[in-house]
């Protein structure tokens, strides 16, 4: 089965990465474009572009993409307005010194609290805040494309409430959810996204499982019989579920079902509802809209203390960058490395969690 590739973008904040990871995904948008924008936090007095895509903003300088931001979604805690006096304020860009509004971000990853605050540098571009907020919003509330949900609000008069863009294919009575110690009468729902089991007794017990985080999905031996045991991403939990059907020759059908919708699927993501990207007229006629797949990452110790939220007074361990992860890390305690820390995971299928299903 064809896997896609795990959907980091919207819940990491990475600095100076490479050419291939400043590419948008599959299934990642364009929604809006501003160029020049300054980094002021962290970059004060050099141009650059902001991209703002369906999962993160990306801002990369004008000189140098080795320079550059990606900040997904999933880590913004606080978006909001800020005065701010950028160095390159110029009568030419209309916009006075020192009276300039930029756009103030609080983010966090990996429990470290970082700033962001980028100025724009023309008046063309003082929608900023409204554009990102917008996006930000449908980000929001758009989380069942991408999370594994239980017990949610999935039903509306005993009928599953689709998503935008999101196409019923099959709805089967009689399907037994599994658990370690028993089973659960209920009702699955395939659609073009995602998997949605229900209980018949009640609404509230649930699950949504998109296709974005199935691994496998395969028919095995169970305690209870033959099932279908669907395997969870890591990102997600890990889980095995367990599903049974009587007669349990449907279970042939539905596994073909769910591995080509999965297919389908994995060759066009929906990430969230699809935003529309308003044309706008490129003010800079140099400007390049490629990236260069072959640049490598810059090394820039100092990057990360450039953008830290917190008081630098602060007595603390700073983070550090990884070069073998492409992110911020806490410093690791003395005499232990990244792969060593792996380990404590078991291995093969005793990574699963709540694993109802026999070998």
């Amino acid at each position: 089965m064809d896997k896609l590739d795990a959907l980091w973008q919207d819940n990491i904040i990475r600095f100076d990465i490479g050419g291939r990871d400043l590419t948008l995904r599959t299934g990642e948008t364009l929604i809006e474009k501003l160029y020049p924008v300054e980094d002021t936090k962290g970059n004060s007095g050099g141009k650059g572009t902001l991209r703002i895509t369906n999962l993160r903003l990306i801002w990369v300088a004008e000189n140098t993409q080795k320079i550059n931001l990606s900040i997904g979604y999933g880590c913004v805690m606080n978006i909001n307005k800020k005065s701010t006096q950028s160095v390159n304020m110029q009568p030419k860009h209309q916009i006075s010194r020192g009276s300039s509004e930029s756009l103030h971000i609080i983010a966090r990853s990996f429990g470290t609290r970082y700033e962001f605050i980028f100025t724009p540098l023309t008046k063309r571009n003082v929608q900023l805040l409204a554009i990102l907020l917008s996006v930000y919003k449908a980000y929001d509330s758009s989380r069942l494309y991408r999370e594994l949900r239980l017990r949610a609000c999935l039903l509306e008069n005993m009928k599953l409430i689709l998503l935008p863009g999101e196409r019923m294919y099959d709805e089967l009575d009689g399907v037994w959810s599994l658990t370690s110690d028993q089973g659960n009468l209920g009702r699955l729902y395939i659609t073009n996204i995602r998997a949605v089991w229900t209980s018949s007794v009640s609404a509230n017990l649930n699950i949504s499982l998109p296709y974005l985080h199935v691994n496998s999905i395969k028919i095995q031996n169970s305690k209870f019989g033959k099932a279908l045991a669907v395997e969870t991403s890591k990102q997600c939990g890990g889980y095995l579920l367990g599903f049974r059907t009587d007669p349990v020759d449907k279970l042939t059908d539905i596994q073909k079902q769910l591995i080509s919708l999965r297919q389908l699927y994995n060759k066009n993501p929906l990430f969230g509802e699809e935003l529309s990207h308003e044309e706008h007229e490129d003010p800079v006629n140099n400007l390049q809209d490629e990236i260069d797949l072959q640049e490598a990452p810059v090394d820039r110790d100092d990057v990360l203390s450039l953008y830290l939220a917190e008081d630098p007074k602060v007595t603390r361990d700073r983070p550090i960058y990884s070069e073998e992860l492409g992110l911020a890390i806490e410093p690791l305690p003395e005499g232990y490395t990244l792969e060593g820390l792996w380990t404590i995971f078991p291995k093969n299928n005793e990574t699963t969690r709540q694993n109802p299903m026999h070998p």
